[in-house]
């Protein structure tokens, strides 16, 4: 994993310094299979402000941003980035010896997942003076209609054709098919690595795959993503051969709703193992599951994985999704992350744990945030998620 990752930056810092080479920044449930068949090489600013979330690099730069206009109370990946940006340092450089993160050629998001992304996308497009494209679906959907296909499919056409000056090259279909396909594999590896927890004793936790993950948001698309995938999934089987035991005396199984705690996620994993309870289960991880990616028909597939995300889809659709996740991983209670900064992707403020109690789901709701950890308590949480263990 170390590795994957690692090679993955050092590629991305070559390309910045390649004049022959193009960067496009991508939001991380965005279209990179578009730019990577087209030869781009993709960076993530998500993927940069969870590891200022996880390195805890970030309590130093959100002041920084909040400092030059940007509210506490937006998204902490956003301020968590800028605020690095202004304040010239990155986590890269004490992971990887890079100086500083690759310079875009182009910025792409898509807001499937919210609006933030196109703030935070709207000023590296000035402060590079670059070009960008956002993608606008519909969102909030009960359902996939035809209609909401064909208008991102068509936002998708926009967007090549708007790529293709950039790159200097008209878009290969051929290659597109391959990479949509490439994509397909890691993806469907990616949600049979996930599935594995459904053991019990489960093999990996919930904290393990957020880690496991990397690839498949930065690497989508790639061979060495699907490569990855395959031998963590052989290695999973193994484990449940041999009963292994990620919590070694899994008492009580666990899902968790909502963003990561990044700077926390040691102290977390540490407070479920002492109580024997495994979160075996997640929304989160489970947001890079795209089943409908069909290389055959590239566009509209994609489309329709893109809108089908569950932090796109309306209160009902994730009543019953988590509903059937609790189901099919035997889990014993809900722990939802009611992050300050991310209410898109929380969903413990509009009656959904009460539904989910009144079904006989045991719940319970923890404050806290991505990154900005002055909205996190260590001893509230760890009270809490204690407290709750002891009832279930």
């Amino acid at each position: 994993m170390t590795n994957v990752m690692k090679d993955y930056f050092l590629d991305l810092d070559d390309a910045a310094k390649d004049p022959a080479r193009k960067v496009a920044w991508c939001t991380s449930v965005g279209p990179a299979e578009i730019l990577r068949a087209m030869g781009f090489d993709v960076f993530f600013p998500e993927n940069h402000g969870a590891m200022l979330g996880a390195t805890r690099v970030c309590m130093d730069t959100i002041p920084v941003a909040n400092a030059n206009g940007y509210s506490p109370e937006i998204c902490s990946y956003l301020t968590s980035d800028v605020g690095a940006y202004m304040k010239g340092i990155t986590p890269l450089t004490k992971a990887f010896g890079i100086e500083q993160v690759p310079r875009p050629d182009v910025l792409v998001y898509n807001t499937n997942q919210c609006k933030d992304v196109m703030h935070w996308f709207e000023y590296y497009a000035t402060e590079f003076d670059c070009p960008i494209f956002g993608i606008h679906p519909p969102t909030n959907v009960p359902g996939i209609r035809q209609e909401y296909i064909d208008d991102v499919a068509r936002q998708f056409e926009e967007l090549i054709a708007f790529l293709e000056p950039i790159i200097g090259a008209p878009m290969d279909p051929v290659k597109l098919k391959e990479t949509v396909g490439r994509s397909l594999k890691a993806t469907n590896l990616w949600s049979d690595v996930l599935n594995m927890a459904q053991a019990t004793p489960s093999p990996m936790t919930f904290f393990d795959a957020t880690i496991y993950m990397g690839p498949i948001v930065v690497l989508r698309g790639t061979q060495i993503a699907v490569d990855y995938y395959q031998d963590l999934l052989t290695e999973l089987k193994q484990k449940v051969g041999d009963k292994h035991a990620a919590v070694k005396q899994e008492g009580k199984r666990i899902y968790w709703d909502g963003m990561p705690v990044w700077g926390r996620l040691r102290a977390l994993s540490n407070t479920f193992d002492e109580n024997n309870a495994c979160v075996v289960a997640s929304t989160y991880c489970n947001s890079w599951i795209f089943a409908d990616f069909d290389p055959s028909d590239p566009l509209p597939s994609m489309a329709k994985a893109y809108i089908k995300i569950f932090i796109n889809r309306n209160d009902q659709y994730k009543e019953d999704y988590i509903e059937t996740m609790v189901r099919d991983f035997n889990v014993d209670g809900v722990v939802f992350l009611a992050a300050r900064t991310c209410p898109n992707n929380s969903n413990a403020y509009y009656n959904l744990p009460k539904k989910l109690r009144d079904k006989g789901i045991p719940t319970i709701i923890i404050d806290g945030d991505l990154c900005d950890l002055r909205c996190y308590s260590d001893e509230q949480a760890t009270t809490l998620i204690e407290a709750f263990l002891e009832t279930i």
